[in-house]
């Protein structure tokens, strides 16, 4: 399996590379060659197995020969065995023929965990391999940042950098990012939005000097091998409703496209998916894009769904390279004038797009009614982007089952939860400590100079 830039500029890479190297040199973002298409009774094979198996047979024909094939069942195995469902990814009914995809079981309480706690034992394997080291630097609008954190804290070759934007996330993905103790982990906030964090991370990957001398890699949604795995779990729904003997529909709250892209990849592999759903908050860029055919920025706005607060959509890349018949020269040149404000879709790669998904937003108060609306009638409670999702799930049901991805636990965002239902959830029993843990957090300009004199102040030599 070999992987290209959404740019067409860089060099061909193996899996491995890829997945090390993060984004692209010419500023693109890595896709396969070829999806590989997998046969109706291949997937009908996987209905009733173990997640960690569905994933080994998902994954590996796009990580070649990258780890035999014991070698990647034991990363499997080592990956999951944190998550506190044995399902690892659990159905349940909220209505007739609408089911949410919990993905919060994981050791973050949100969907992050899914492919991070992978990645983290495919780097360390390769790392453990070569003898090298590499310097992690992730920007997050919330649940990646932990879930970074999480999956490379303590490792002896990895030194972990965390950008976030200050006083827009919750107070628990906050402290999530702040507490751990490991020498290794640095967290830093940011002044400005998501946005800024994840133009600064892509600034110090287009720096080749600084890249080079510190070794950096990346783990966000940039990284396929996040995409890869977040796969997994559309194959482990759909399989569980009866796919491939019938289709499935799928809503995602999503502000990154990095989670409904990973659907959008089941989908070319053969799983019937019928309906792909984009929902957005207030921050509306994708759904705008879907209606208007403008994909223009008009600043983030602070949501109770933060996670979401996005206007730069890394991975719509993705899906414009083959809306646009894989030209790369077209989608650099859309990338350039995203950077002056945005850019109009063609007719023909908007069709594509309208095609392939369909898409709706929630405003404040709707996310609020729907949290409130969804406990009342199905004893549920969602967190503010699963309310995202299942308000805009619910104006596109249809005769295939509808699932919405159920992307964190409720008590990661419990202001929101309690003053939509009076009701404030209780985090876990193992992270029951949380808010008396000490913090150890470093403010920063968003300033690309002084960004990366702290990393290289920092990082182990």
């Amino acid at each position: 399996m070999r992987y290209i830039s959404t740019r067409g500029q860089a060099p061909v890479l193996t899996f491995e590379q890829a997945m090390m190297t993060g984004l692209a040199r010419d500023g693109g973002l890595y896709v396969p060659e070829a999806v590989p298409v997998f046969s109706a009774e291949t997937f009908a094979a996987m209905a009733g197995l173990p997640y960690e198996e569905i994933a080994f047979r998902v994954m590996k024909p796009f990580i070649g020969e990258t780890f035999t094939d014991a070698e990647f069942k034991g990363l499997l195995a080592k990956a999951y065995a944190g998550f506190g469902h044995a399902a690892r990814a659990p159905l349940k009914q909220i209505a007739p023929n609408h089911f949410l995809l919990e993905l919060f079981h994981g050791p973050t309480l949100a969907f992050k965990d899914f492919a991070m706690q992978i990645i983290g034992q495919m780097m360390q394997a390769a790392l453990a391999r070569s003898g090298e080291r590499i310097t992690i630097v992730g920007a997050t609008s919330g649940d990646t940042g932990s879930a970074a954190i999480e999956a490379f804290r303590g490792l002896a070759n990895v030194d972990v950098f965390i950008l976030y934007p200050h006083g827009r996330v919750s107070e628990v993905q906050r402290r999530q990012m702040t507490t751990p103790v490991e020498a290794n982990v640095h967290a830093l906030a940011i002044d400005g939005s998501f946005d800024d964090a994840q133009a600064r991370l892509k600034d110090m990957f287009n720096d080749f000097a600084f890249r080079d001398e510190v070794r950096l890699a990346g783990v966000n949604s940039i990284n396929w091998a996040r995409v890869l795995a977040q796969v997994v779990y559309y194959v482990s729904a759909a399989v569980n409703l009866g796919a491939p003997f019938r289709p499935v529909s799928f809503t995602v709250p999503t502000g990154n496209f990095g989670d409904i892209f990973a659907g959008y990849i089941a989908r070319k592999m053969g799983l019937p998916i019928d309906r792909l759903v984009i929902a957005t908050n207030q921050n509306d860029i994708l759904d705008r894009a879907l209606r208007s055919g403008a994909y223009e920025t008009n600043g983030v706005k602070p949501s109770i769904s933060p996670s979401m607060d996005i206007q730069v959509s890394s991975n719509f890349e993705r899906a414009l390279f083959d809306a646009y018949g894989r030209d790369g020269k077209a989608i650099a040149a859309l990338m350039a004038d995203l950077k002056a404000g945005g850019f109009r879709i063609s007719q023909g790669a908007l069709e594509t797009l309208r095609a392939t998904f369909a898409s709706g937003r929630a405003s404040e108060d709707e996310t609020l009614a729907t949290i409130r609306a969804t406990l009342a009638s199905s004893g549920e409670l969602l967190c503010p982007h699963g309310a995202v999702g299942v308000k805009v799930a619910e104006e596109n049901l249809g005769q295939a089952p509808m699932v919405t991805l159920a992307t964190a636990h409720p008590a990661k965002f419990p202001d929101a939860v309690e003053q939509a239902t009076g009701l404030r959830p209780a985090l876990p029993p193992r992270m029951a400590d949380l808010y008396t843990r000490p913090e150890r957090v470093t403010r920063v300009p968003n300033d690309l100079g002084a960004l990366m004199a702290l990393v290289r102040e920092r990082i182990a030599r």
